[in-house]
């Protein structure tokens, strides 16, 4: 090939340019390739961020809605879980991102990483113990390398840290003594256990309980725990301590029991309960009666009493209140029925109806935000009812007032109803007979109106007696630690399982209701029992 023509320069500066010029031409590119990337991670990272803020905004605003008008539905502390759980994502999605856009600027020299602002987090807890690592100045300055050194102040960066759960034994030892003039042996006597012969402390025990009826972690779970901790204990040993502990503490229940029967005003309801039967399962019951004066300033603490019952039929109520009369606060389950008979004795118990199971049949039909929902996703809807609308929109009306009496004594709650939950009531009666007429007999909406208007009584309870509450919500919300529990344990092993389920979950949920942590007052309760 002729040099001149040739391609490759002959100098070996030349070859040096060349490459110089290839690898700044590469290097920019590299560099343009890192700063649209740190450029893509930032716009990730923010709007990341920012979803998560919307979304925690958005819970604020529902929390301190339901603290300012009280309790609401059941429907809504779901929704609270729900949307609690999507936030939870939302910020793990956002502090991923922002990590992987600090690790992309930190290869671009043009971009500045995304700084996330984040919620304000609340201060640890001051009852924490603090344990101080200190980092010591420099002996001489960085900068000159002087030795005058004087301290100025002290920053403090607090970590969040845990100590692994510690187990030991204690050892109770007890002297023998032998008297030299008599030649007799004495011995302080044996220290009593909640279980005889038993080998847990009241700790470990009230542990175990709350875990298991609390938490819904079956003994199997907490076995294998245990002994990925290096403590291994067979399920029978750990059953047979909950048997034995349950057993103890039943003159609790039945003191419960007792406070319960005491009142002027019950909730009631009930829930299937899978038991294990022969080559089957079977659907059991728990049945639940809240007492809780505070809506209307009473005095006496709230509690929860569980019953078990094989069956539905309705005996059992009948048998749990044999002894009761008062007003009964429930759905509209015909086991009731022969509690509401007139002379019945000792005395008659008054049925108070639920405007959140009425609500809540008028609601379904009437689900705009449903219907918006599906909308939204090009999915067929159906067609929202006006009259259903109207009948929610008429009910909230009345849980408005009774957000604004909430915690009042009896007699200003019944003043407040008079002059205006009556006549709402009123203009509903006729609104509802109404409509009825316009509707076929066999019509979902028909259905949802005769509810009401077939224990009209029932309904319009709460303008004669200011104890009355406009809803059932205190005895679903105890309820509620059933179906959160069948996801763990599928089923109760036996009939005398579900008793025992009962019994735990009575004072498990009685203390929640007395804002008390439930495995600390079982662990105090059982220590003491034992004196």
């Amino acid at each position: 090939m002729d040099a001149a023509v040739s391609p490759f320069p002959d100098d070996v500066e030349a070859l040096k340019a060349l490459l110089s010029v290839a690898l700044k031409k590469a290097g920019d590119a590299e560099q343009r390739a890192a700063t649209v990337e740190a450029q893509l991670a930032n716009a990730q990272a923010r709007a990341s961020a920012t979803e998560a803020m919307i979304a925690h905004l958005k819970l604020q605003i529902a929390k301190l809605k339901r603290e300012q008008y009280g309790p609401s539905a059941e429907r809504s502390r779901r929704l609270l879980d729900q949307m609690e759980l999507e936030l939870a994502d939302l910020e793990a999605d956002a502090s991923e991102d922002t990590s992987a856009a600090e690790a992309a600027a930190d290869k671009a020299t043009s971009v500045i990483a995304f700084e996330r602002k984040r919620p304000v987090r609340k201060p640890f807890p001051d009852h924490l113990p603090r344990e101080r690592v200190i980092i010591p100045a420099p002996c001489s300055c960085p900068a000159c390398g002087g030795t005058r050194l004087s301290k100025l102040g002290e920053d403090v960066t607090e970590t969040l840290e845990v100590i692994p759960r510690s187990w030991k034994v204690i050892q109770t030892v007890r002297e023998k003594v032998s008297c030299r003039d008599c030649e007799t042996i004495s011995q302080p006597p044996a220290p009593f256990h909640v279980v005889p012969r038993g080998w847990a402390g009241p700790s470990f025990l009230a542990m175990l309980l709350f875990e298991k009826y609390g938490q819904h972690q079956p003994l199997n779970r907490q076995a294998e725990r245990f002994a990925r901790e290096g403590v291994p204990l067979s399920i029978s040993t750990l059953a047979d301590q909950v048997g034995a502990a349950a057993f103890a503490l039943m003159p609790l229940y039945r003191l419960i029991e007792a406070h319960m029967l005491a009142a002027v005003r019950l909730h009631g309801d009930d829930t299937t309960v899978p038991v294990m039967a022969k080559n089957k399962t079977d659907v059991a019951r728990l049945w639940v009666y809240v007492r809780d004066d505070r809506p209307f300033a009473g005095a006496d603490p709230p509690a929860a009493l569980f019953h078990y019952s094989r069956d539905r039929r309705g005996e059992h109520p009948r048998a749990h209140l044999a002894s009761w009369a008062g007003i009964l606060q429930a759905d509209a389950y015909g086991g009731y029925g022969e509690l509401y008979a007139p002379g019945r004795r000792p005395g008659t118990v008054f049925e108070a109806g639920c405007f959140a199971h009425a609500r809540r049949k008028f609601f379904e039909l009437a689900d705009v935000e449903g219907a918006a929902r599906k909308k939204s996703l090009g999915e067929r809807t159906g067609m929202i009812s006006p009259i259903a609308l109207e009948a929610v929109q008429r009910l909230d009306a009345l849980f408005d007032i009774e957000r604004a009496i909430n915690g009042k004594n009896a007699d200003e709650r019944l003043a407040v109803r008079q002059e205006l939950s009556a006549p709402l009531m009123t203009e509903l009666h006729a609104w509802l007979i109404a409509q009825n007429a316009k509707l076929s007999r066999n019509h979902d909406l028909a259905k949802a109106i005769n509810y009401m208007l077939r224990r009209w009584g029932a309904f319009t309870r709460f303008l004669e007696d200011g104890r009355v509450c406009l809803s059932n919500n205190a005895a679903e919300r105890a309820l509620r630690c059933v179906p959160l529990g069948r996801k763990a344990w599928l089923f109760c092993g036996s009939d005398r399982g579900g008793q025992r389920a009962a019994v735990l979950y009575t004072l498990i949920q009685t203390a929640r209701l007395n804002d008390v942590d439930p495995q600390a007052w079982l662990a105090d309760v059982l220590a003491r029992i034992a004196s």
